[in-house]
């Protein structure tokens, strides 16, 4: 388990440390999802209200949010970057000494588990009963695999990634990978560690070559009974709901939430940081920009015409505003 001093930590981050020095701390949280014996960060003062329920032993913070908090601070001018640097000593640890074996340590193994030819298995590691691994799969440290979940060949499941009983993921598919996560230092571009996890459910379906990105620092989240398709991208921090179907091609950006019993078409789109409503169907191609918060059928983009209909569509969507302007004006005349 990673451990450092609360004191160490202030050295390390070059802060101020108001409060108990005998603290101990075992990792970093979201503001979110604080508990006892970590370390949290306040770099929105919008989420201020948020620290009056704070279970963290410390928090990181600037000079400006000293009279609000009431636990252990480390004061610094940029929480958000201290935060950067403090995970990325963790992420460092988490990646030190990693020993690849087929023979790794703690592994346990249910009944009748099936593994193929070049399979890696890294150190505790659990496989529920009836669990078949295909060849050439990598399962990180840590991973848990439920009963009678099946992995075809070729499937990277990385550290910490836990994945429910009756599940089925197709070849090439990759889960836990780092989110793209950066933030502009300068010139430079940082990277933010991730160091959430991948928590897929049960009854889980995923095809071949999607890819899952881990939790920035809470979870990525796959609910019971969703299925999705081929060559999908699932970034950090995603969170989808039960029994809806996601459709081939399809990119949701992160920290974006997903209602249950959803149909997202093949080759849609999906900002991040919004949310989707249950019921929700929306057809193939569709770009979502915003949240929807009612149920029922979303479209958009331009369904195929022959090219010369296509061309005279374009110049009429580009004079849109143009046209909008000389209606008002006839508009106003007869009004007159």
């Amino acid at each position: 388990m990673f451990t450092i001093k609360i004191t160490d930590l202030a050295k390390q981050l070059n802060a101020e440390l108001i409060g108990n020095n005998n603290i101990i701390i075992h990792g970093i949280t979201s503001i979110y999802n604080t508990k006892k014996n970590y370390i949290t960060f306040l770099a929105n003062n919008k989420l201020r209200f948020l620290l009056s329920n704070c279970k963290a032993s410390a928090i990181i913070i600037d000079k400006n949010n000293i009279p609000f908090c009431k636990i252990t601070s480390l004061v610094v001018t940029n929480p958000y970057l201290a935060y950067i640097l403090f995970a990325k000593t963790i992420y460092n640890t988490l990646h030190n000494n990693i020993k690849i074996s087929t023979k790794a340590k703690n592994i346990f193994l249910g009944k009748n588990v099936n593994i193929g030819d070049n399979v890696v298995i890294e150190d505790n590691v659990k496989l529920g009963n009836n669990v078949i691994i295909g060849s050439n799969c990598f399962i990180g440290k840590n991973v848990i695999i439920k009963d009678n979940t099946k992995l075809f060949n070729n499937v990277t499941i990385h550290y910490d990634t836990v994945i429910g009983s009756n599940c089925i993921i197709q070849s090439g598919t990759v889960i836990g990978s780092d989110g793209f996560g950066y933030i502009k230092d300068k010139e430079k571009w940082l990277k933010i560690p991730h160091l959430g996890r991948v928590i897929i459910n049960n009854y889980v379906e995923i095809g071949s070559c999607t890819t899952i990105d881990r939790g920035t620092l809470d979870d990525t989240i796959i609910n019971n009974g969703v299925i999705i398709d081929n060559l999908c991208q699932i970034a950090h921090n995603v969170i989808i709901g039960k029994y809806t179907a996601i459709a081939g091609g399809v990119i949701i950006a992160g920290s974006s939430r997903i209602g249950n019993n959803c149909l997202v078409g093949g080759a849609t789109v999906i900002n991040g940081h919004i949310s989707i409503c249950d019921k929700v169907t929306i057809t193939g191609m569709s770009m979502v920009i915003r949240s929807i918060k009612k149920s029922g059928i979303y479209s958009s983009g331009i369904p195929t015409q022959q090219n010369s209909k296509w061309r005279k569509t374009a110049v009429l969507t580009m004079n849109i505003s143009k046209i909008n302007k000389r209606i008002k004006v006839i508009e106003q005349s007869i009004n007159k």
